[in-house]
């Protein structure tokens, strides 16, 4: 078995939800073979709470969660990526920096939870519901066998994992 550990990198506009919770649960379910990350094209600046108060119901660590630029994966100096996985509909239509090494991308829509009027409640269920759709796509993800995969295949799966 390879001692490998891919990087992915979860996008979304603002960082605050979505994104958030892909490199969280992929941080969980993948380790040690991935090592997830997660950035906005327009940062917020924040987590949002209810990605937070999800995350630790489910058990999952929240430390290191932050909100930040995807300019910082952009640099020289950045985690080589492996694949870059776009969390919202927004991200997906942006024109993305450069990545060095160019990933296999792919796109995974969710609605955002964080645009959920109601109450907490119903907020709230909205943001597990999001985090139970995530974890089935990345449950699926870690159990490809990647060391057989190539760039082209991991995209074409990742890709075919936004579909079911």
């Amino acid at each position: 078995m390879s001692d490998r550990i891919y990087n992915v990198l979860f996008l979304c506009t603002g960082n605050s939800a979505r994104s958030i919770l892909g490199e969280a649960l992929l941080n969980h379910f993948g380790s040690p073979k991935f090592r997830a990350y997660s950035a906005g094209s327009q940062p917020k600046g924040e987590v949002n709470p209810f990605s937070l108060e999800v995350l630790q119901k489910a058990r999952l660590p929240i430390d290191g969660l932050r909100s930040k630029s995807w300019d910082e994966f952009a640099t020289p100096d950045a985690p080589k990526l492996d694949l870059v996985l776009t969390v919202c509909d927004n991200a997906a239509n942006e024109v993305c920096p450069y990545w060095p090494g160019q990933p296999a991308t792919a796109h995974w829509g969710y609605p955002d939870p964080a645009a959920v009027e109601g109450s907490d409640e119903e907020k709230r269920r909205a943001f597990e519901h999001t985090l139970h759709e995530m974890q089935r796509r990345i449950q699926l993800l870690v159990n490809l066998p990647f060391n057989k995969l190539d760039k082209m295949a991991l995209e074409r799966e990742a890709r075919a994992m936004a579909k079911s």
